[in-house]
């Protein structure tokens, strides 16, 4: 029979169920309550009123219980915490006392309800009964598991069945309308139709829960259930059909079950009964989510006979909160007697789930586990797995808290880092980041999403805790519970030689490829090697011998980490893969017999499973949980990320073997497996694992931390209330001393004193906060907000005493944030107690500027209320005693109306108001000196202006260094190119001459076409219009001057020595009218020749790593084209080659694995000679690679043609045949299609894989 599965299209909504002839369940924490009371009907007032005062001294009695438990949990002294067994035995009690109190509830309610509803309905007795059989699953306080069945049913009429359940405060059950979970197209009539609602169905329906978990039946949090639901009256089912909830994982999850209808493929109609499992179906919540295994079953009514059954994993979430199977079994096999699944026209479905922790809900893991996990902030769940592993290394977490880091930096501190996380671990509620972590460890921001190698991280944040504790009280902890020692042998067979060397470590790597479990792997390490053949072992005076080579424990730690080396290199691959291979370990274990000695004092190498780290996925990536046995007494929590939940120990170790699905429980997929186990000596449990008590932890640290602490919540405080803030920041006058361009200040480099306001703030609130601050009383203190011109100037401006003072400041700002207000004060050495009055109508405020033609310097001279009618020349002793002056020095003044825009004043007899354009406060004079400023480069302020307006930064990065932030300077754009390459020359520290300019490419930033040195226009001209303020060039740093450097031409090129071991690029600068002969004289200069080499060179032409002969020494250099792949090469002639006999030949000699055009490594032209036995050129070319002669003997030689390898048969009779390398008569030596002489073998050089090329080796740098 096929079966289809899928999921359950969303377009169908819920849809009300016809209740099946049974009451809606009781709620979870009723579920076991043991109610068997028959109710009699109230037929008058009398007995009304004495149910009444039954029911109100029965609410009496459960007030004054929950009064007296109330008390007695206050009597409880909170300090000091009792020990974690003794919390967690606390914690069940409560959980037992809320169960009972849970009961009396239940009870109470419904018998309340049901005398209501009996005495206001009339009718016959109503009988309720529930049956519990109850044994919570194994806990320290309970022997045994045994299953819980709870029955419970309410005989009621079909007709008052809405009616029933209103009295009783109960919601009929919904569903959800079903779509075939298959890629078939929906056929009609397939009684899953339109939506509607369902009718009751006459019967009594019973719902049968059988539930196993660890602590109680009536946990919601519990991770497995088994409940069932039955079906009557299947023949005539036309609707879908929800069963009521059952908890798990503190989600609701139902059965559903509906007719179906399909086309076979003989175009027949087939009805099919669908069978699915819901889980949170009525959520609205669209971020949960739910992985979950399933076992759905059709139960038989034949005794002895199984049940039918398919099983189903999903992750469940809100667009898919339902799974199973649209075709569980022919309509026809269903109601057929003799199959024995339908007796009574009735239906027994049953499912068996097991589901994980749920992401995206509110799950409390330190409610349910006591423990918290950590946030994943990116491709680290390894880290987070090893983190808390380490974390429950309670030995280890005592010495981490004890690290003095009181002078750390609290960025850079990776010891105070990770007390930081440990303590939030330990103490917080929530999940914890690790951002501040791995900002510690220097990582930047692209490190902590690469997936590093789990072994490799342990290693080095062991060595960096391990240095940090050098000097302090807790040194040598790392290696006192982590080293361990092997003692290396090497062993001669037939004489008495032995060569020992004794090595640390702290891990072990246990090979898993063929190997059933940890003893054989173990096994495999302690082997021994024979070295004999080839491979004997020099035993010096003893010459070569015979000898066994291995390995002996001498001593393990007590915290013991086994890497499983599940991802190892394939060769029939030539990658790295993940070998899934069933691998068991064990709870405990013993390695007494991988010791070379026993340790009487330590006792036996008994170990017991402490922490077991799971990968799921392949080499490429995967997602990384951890298992964790905190106390080492066998319960097991599952750590996933930010979601901690308890698991069986069959979870945590046996789920985790790895192994194809039919070696497996369903639960887990074949790549999920465990790839490192921690083991902790039996005899250091009590020590390793000792309880970390509040205590232990530093005052001083905790102190810091409660602070930092305090401090977030500040700035999240703050950051919550920002809207309701504004910023205003105050310049007082002498933030505008030193500014030497337009305007007052500079927006982006001045120096503001920052005030937090609210925005509905009155500006007399903030006067009365400035009065305070400044310690000016407030007479003395007048603010000027700066405002935008129409000019794109920015000047102050007046706020009015007596309108604006009462608005508030985000009004009087016009919705400006931050506030920009110049404050003008009573100059200190005055003796005014007040400022002088401002009459806004006939006042004006004037801000003065000196301007220095000598040095170019702009020199701020302060304000002054002047008014409107005033004459220029009133200004001028102001400004002379401002400025130092004669009083009777003649002065130039002009208007600074905009960016390079300043206009003298001509007319000093005229008032202000017909001489200054559009008078307004915050207008600026600037004046000077009249007399001979001709001899000056800036001789006016205006001209200074000018210059300043055409001032832009300029950055310059060296073209050497790749991604070089380069330097800002402010220049000119009227500069000329030498006055650029001098001020240039002169920040670098080197002569002008010396420095080649490049422009800046207008599509990318690199470098573009380089500048000649007798460019003769501006600055100006080598930016483009439209271009950010900061303008980009790009240099370099020449041997020789750049005047020389234009008239020759950049060759870059190979070098290669004559091992052809190591490449290295040259640039060269022959004349740009030279020839390749002059390109190798000037290679000559900067290149070291071998001592007895030929002292020739000769220049070579390289394709995707094949060589071909390189252009005459005539050729001219501008005929070279080095575009695409192609490179040249220059290399020193071996002297042997300098002169070919008429039966020799140069050929072209590459590398390549499998495929020829995979060609690798450096080629190079090797010498054949016509009728050499091959034997014998072998030894010469093997001569010249330099590889061992082992693996040199793995190389395979073919004639490469036309791309066909030919491959040479290996014979002492084969001799060497120049014809085979000849070029073909109508093609020429230097063609791509020259015959070579390809080298076969593996590319044993370190390469990145395509997924990987990002990754680089994990470092700690702080």
């Amino acid at each position: 029979m096929a079966i289809e599965i899928g999921r359950i299209a969303s377009k169908y909504q819920s849809s009300p169920c016809g209740r099946v002839s049974s009451s809606p369940p009781l709620s979870s924490r009723a579920s076991d309550a043991c109610l068997e009371n028959t109710l009699p009907v109230a037929t008058n007032e009398q007995e009304r009123e004495k149910q009444q005062q039954q029911q109100q001294q029965e609410e009496q009695q459960h007030q004054r219980r929950q009064q007296q438990q109330q008390q007695q949990q206050q009597q409880r002294s909170p300090s000091p915490s009792p020990p974690p067994q003794q919390q967690q035995q606390h914690r069940h009690r409560q959980q037992l006392m809320s169960s009972d109190l849970a009961r009396e509830n239940t009870q109470i309610r419904v018998q309340r309800q049901l005398r209501r509803r009996s005495s206001t309905a009339g009718g016959a007795p109503v009988k309720v009964s529930a049956e519990i059989t109850s044994t919570a699953v194994p806990a320290s306080e309970v022997p045994s598991a045994v299953k819980t069945t709870i029955n419970i049913g309410i005989a009621m009429n079909h007709v008052n069945d809405q009616e029933n359940l209103k009295q009783l405060n109960l919601t009929p059950v919904q569903v959800n309308e079903v779509e075939e979970m298959d890629t078939q197209e929906e056929t009609p009539n397939d009684g899953g139709g339109d939506t509607n609602e369902s009718r009751p169905i006459n019967g009594e329906q019973e719902l049968t829960c059988i539930v196993q978990d660890q602590e109680m039946e009536e946990d919601e949090a519990r991770s497995e259930a088994t409940f069932r639901y039955t079906v009557e009256n299947v023949s005539k089912m036309k609707e879908s059909q929800l069963s009521p909830p059952c908890f798990v994982r503190n989600l609701p999850w139902k059965i559903m079950v509906m007719p179906r209808s399909s086309q076979t493929q003989e175009r027949q109609t087939q009805k099919s009964l669908g069978f699915f499992l819901q889980c949170n179906g009525e959520s609205e919540s669209t971020s949960w989510s739910c992985s979950a295994t399933a076992d759905l079953r059709l139960l038989s009514c034949k005794e002895g006979q199984p049940p039918f059954n398919r099983k189903i994993q999903h992750l469940f979430y809100s667009r898919e909160n339902d799974w199973g199977f649209s075709h569980f079994m022919t309509w026809q096999e269903v109601l057929d007697p003799d199959k024995g699944y339908i007796k009574d026209d009735s239906i027994t479905l049953e499912v068996h789930v097991i589901a994980d922790a749920p992401h995206g809900v509110c799950w409390d893991s330190k409610k349910h586990t006591g423990h918290v996990g950590l946030k994943n902030q990116g491709a680290t769940c390894y880290m987070n797995s090893l983190l808390q592993t380490l974390y429950f290394t309670n030995q280890l977490r005592k010495a981490v808290y004890k690290m003095p880091t009181e002078s750390d930096d609290s960025s850079k501190s990776v010891a105070l880092a990770l007390q930081r996380v440990f303590h939030e671990l330990q103490f917080s509620d929530k999940p914890v980041g690790t951002k501040k972590l791995t900002k510690s460890f220097g990582w930047e921001t692209l490190d902590s999403f690469m997936q590093h190698d789990v072994q490799e991280f342990l290693r080095v944040l062991l060595d960096k805790l391990e240095s940090k504790m050098k000097g302090t009280c807790v040194e040598g902890t790392v290696p006192k519970l982590f080293e361990g020692k092997m003692m290396s042998f090497i062993k001669c067979k037939n004489i008495e030689y032995k060569s020992t060397r004794e090595e640390t470590f702290y891990d072990i790597q246990l090979n898993i490829k063929g190997k059933k479990n940890i003893y054989e792997s173990f096994s495999d390490y302690v082997s021994t090697e024979s070295l004999d053949g080839d491979n004997k072992y020099d035993a010096g005076e003893h010459g070569l011998q015979e000898a066994e080579k291995g390995v002996i424990f001498s001593s393990f730690p007590p915290v013991l980490h086994l890497h499983l080396m599940r991802f190892q290199y394939d060769p029939v691959t030539d990658c790295s893969v993940k070998f899934n291979d069933r691998f068991e370990f064990y709870e405990k274990i013993n390695l007494d017999k991988y010791l070379q000695n026993k340790d009487p004092a330590r006792g036996s190498a008994d170990y017991t499973l402490h922490a077991v780290l799971v990968h799921s996925g392949d080499n490429h990536g995967g997602h990384y949980v951890v298992f964790i046995n905190p106390s080492g007494d066998g319960k097991w929590c599952k750590f996933d990320d930010d979601v901690v939940s308890r698991c069986t120990k069959q979870e945590a170790i046996e789920h985790n073997y790895g192994g194809q699905d039919e070696d497996m429980s369903m639960a887990v997929k074949h790549c999920t497996n465990a790839y490192m186990l921690v083991y902790i000596r039996n005899s250091e449990l009590e020590n390793v694992l000792q309880e970390v008590k509040e205590e232990d932890i530093p005052q001083e640290l905790v102190e810091r931390l409660q602070e930092e602490k305090r401090l977030e919540q500040i700035r999240r405080k703050e950051r919550t209330e920002a809207p309701l803030y504004m910023t205003i920041n105050v310049l007082l006058e002498d933030s505008f001393d030193g500014h030497q361009g337009n305007d007052l200040y500079d927006p982006e480099h001045a120096s503001y004193r920052v005030f937090r306001v609210r925005k509905q703030g009155t500006v007399h609130e903030f006067l009365e906060l400035l009065s305070d601050s400044l310690r000016y009383p407030i007479e003395q203190i007048r603010v000027w907000p700066f405002s935008i011109r129409t000019n794109q100037t920015c000047r102050p401006t007046l706020i009015e005493a007596e309108a604006d003072l009462q608005k508030s400041l985000y009004e009087c700002a016009d919705n400006a944030n931050p506030w920009n207000v110049f404050v003008e004060l009573v100059p200190p050495d005055s003796e005014l107690t007040a400022l002088p009055p401002f009459d806004k109508d006939t006042d004006v405020l004037l801000f003065f500027k000196l301007y220095d033609p000598k040095n170019k310097k702009i020199h701020y001279c302060g304000h002054h209320y002047m008014p409107v009618i005033a004459k220029v020349q009133e200004l001028i002793p102001i400004l002379n005693e401002r400025a130092g002056f004669p009083p009777n020095t003649e002065l130039a003044l002009y208007e600074e109306i905009k960016p390079n825009l300043v206009e003298k004043i001509e007319n000093l007899m005229d008032p202000l108001e017909k001489v200054l354009e559009e008078l307004m406060d915050g207008d600026i004079i600037v004046f000077q000196k009249e007399g001979d400023n001709k001899k000056y480069d800036l001789p006016t302020c205006k001209e200074y202006f000018k210059d300043l307006f055409s001032r832009v930064e300029v950055t310059f990065c060296d073209k050497t260094i790749p991604n070089d932030p380069g330097f800002t300077m402010e220049l000119s754009l009227r500069m000329s190119y030498d006055q650029m390459a001098n001020a240039v020359a002169q920040r670098v520290g080197t002569d002008p001459y010396l420095l080649q300019f490049f422009r800046c490419q207008s599509y990318k930033d690199s470098p573009g076409s380089a500048l000649k040195c007798n460019f003769e226009g501006n600055l100006k001209e080598l930016f483009s219009y439209g271009k950010p303020k900061v303008k980009k060039l790009f240099y370099q740093q020449l041997s020789i001057r750049v005047n020389e450097l234009e008239n020759k031409k950049q060759f870059k090129c190979i070098w290669v020595g004559p091992s052809l071991k190591e490449e290295k690029e040259i640039i060269l600068y022959p004349n740009k009218n030279g020839t390749v002969a002059t390109l190798l004289e000037e290679a000559k200069k900067q290149v070291e020749l071998s001592e007895n080499g030929s002292g020739k060179l000769r220049i070579l032409e390289i394709n995707c790593n094949k060589l071909l002969p390189g252009p005459r020494d005539d050729v001219l250099l501008d005929n070279l084209n080095t575009s695409g792949t192609k490179m040249y090469r220059i290399e020193e002639v071996p002297t042997d080659e300098l002169n070919l006999a008429d039966d020799e030949m140069l050929v072209p000699v590459a590398h390549f694995h499998k495929d020829v055009f995979s060609t690798f490594g450096i080629p190079f032209f090797f010498k054949i000679k016509h009728g050499e036995p091959f034997p014998k050129m072998k030894e010469r070319l093997l001569k010249k690679l330099g590889v061992q002669e082992k693996e040199f003997e793995k190389f395979k030689f073919a004639v490469v043609t036309m791309g066909k390898p030919q491959f040479i048969i290996e014979s002492p009779d084969y001799c060497i045949d120049i014809a085979d390398f000849q070029t073909h008569p109508n093609q020429s030596s230097t063609s791509p299609h020259r015959p070579w002489l390809g080298l076969e073998h593996v590319n044993k050089a370190p390469k990145r894989s395509r997924i990987n090329y990002l990754e680089k080796a994990i470092k700690i740098y702080n």
